[in-house]
């Protein structure tokens, strides 16, 4: 049996798999959504790894693109980017919880305190300046805007007010009554700015704006409205090794359940990715590969780990060589029925990612 070499086990060896982040792309998604913000600041949702990305250089290319203002969901997301965030602020969506505190209080990212509960705790503790939610028809987290006390919110240091739109992608009526709830409580409630919009409701026009804005999803390519169609530029192209290329022949069919038959003789290539790597198996049947302008779509279902795509068109295609998968993100909601969110934050851990 062949010995272990110590020193060649410390070489890592190479992802099968990679995300192509288009740097530029980036910044300037953000930089679009900061013109679109009017006179409001435009911070950036970094939450979930950056949307799948890689939260730190995340961070990192925003700040130079001018951004200093950050959210995460909680404050293991926070101490992740803590060592990036030099002069920005980080705000913690989450609150804190009792096992946040110690935490919390050392750090310099703010809690976005949620519910009564969270209030007292922050008080109790002494904390300092923190962020306030205020829920004006979501109904998911935030003080509810009918039941406020202006007891509750007293010796609070509020740096920022906030509500969270919950129709801001479509026309919806919903979308002006929390503007104007949202309108009445920042002319009641003292803070030193006031933030209700994301990315589909920086869209919704100025009013929506206030003091901040928060986008996420356009920063990292989503379309979260169709006004954003012709600005907001693709940043994630995911990119697969071909394992192997094989012939299949006329009848047979290809991967489990035999869902593709071939009505005629056909040239495939089997490639290193799968529902594992966030390619769920809803693809099937409507995704594909891209070779410049040329699509190879796929044949039959998406499993674990592995794919197959037609190749026929595609001669000069070997064992090794690199695809590029179709991703753009509408396209690929369209094709698979998951939300932008979705394919963005499913992204598994064995794609390299790589920055261009």
């Amino acid at each position: 049996m062949p010995q272990a070499n110590p020193a060649r086990m410390n070489e890592l060896p190479p992802a099968p798999l990679a995300l192509h982040l288009d740097s530029a792309a980036l910044r300037s998604n953000w930089q679009w959504l900061a013109r679109k913000s009017g006179k409001a600041r435009c911070g950036a949702a970094i939450k979930a790894n950056g949307y799948g990305l890689g939260a730190r250089e995340v961070l990192r290319q925003l700040r130079i693109a001018g951004c200093r203002d950050f959210f995460v969901a909680t404050w293991a997301e926070a101490a992740e980017v803590l060592p990036d965030l030099g002069d920005a602020s980080l705000s913690v969506l989450h609150g804190v919880q009792h096992e946040d505190m110690a935490f919390a209080l050392g750090s310099p990212g703010r809690p976005v305190l949620n519910s009564p509960e969270q209030i007292m705790r922050w008080k109790d503790a002494g904390g300092g300046p923190c962020d306030v939610m205020i829920d004006t028809g979501m109904n998911r987290l935030g003080l509810d805007w009918q039941e406020l006390s202006a007891d509750l919110l007293n010796g609070l240091k509020i740096e920022t007010l906030c509500s969270h739109l919950a129709c801001a992608d479509e026309e919806h009526s919903l979308n002006g009554i929390q503007r104007a709830r949202f309108q009445q409580l920042a002319s009641t409630i003292p803070a030193k700015r006031y933030s209700l919009a994301n990315s589909a409701g920086i869209l919704l026009g100025e009013d929506y704006a206030f003091d901040l804005t928060r986008p996420g999803l356009a920063i990292y390519g989503g379309i979260p409205r169709a006004e954003a169609l012709a600005d907001v530029a693709q940043v994630v192209r995911p990119r697969a090794r071909i394992l192997q290329r094989r012939r299949i022949r006329r009848g047979e069919s290809v991967g489990y359940g035999a869902t593709f038959v071939a009505e005629r003789p056909c040239e495939a290539a089997v490639l290193n990715l799968g529902y594992a790597d966030g390619y769920l198996r809803s693809f099937s049947g409507t995704g594909a590969a891209l070779l410049d302008d040329l699509r190879l779509p796929l044949l039959g279902r998406v499993s674990m780990d592995l794919i197959v795509v037609d190749v026929t068109e595609a001669p000069s295609l070997r064992e090794g060589d690199w695809l590029t998968l179709e991703f753009n993100l509408p396209t690929a909601s369209a094709q698979s029925g998951l939300s932008q969110y979705e394919l963005l934050t499913g992204l598994g851990r064995r794609y390299e990612r790589v920055w261009i």
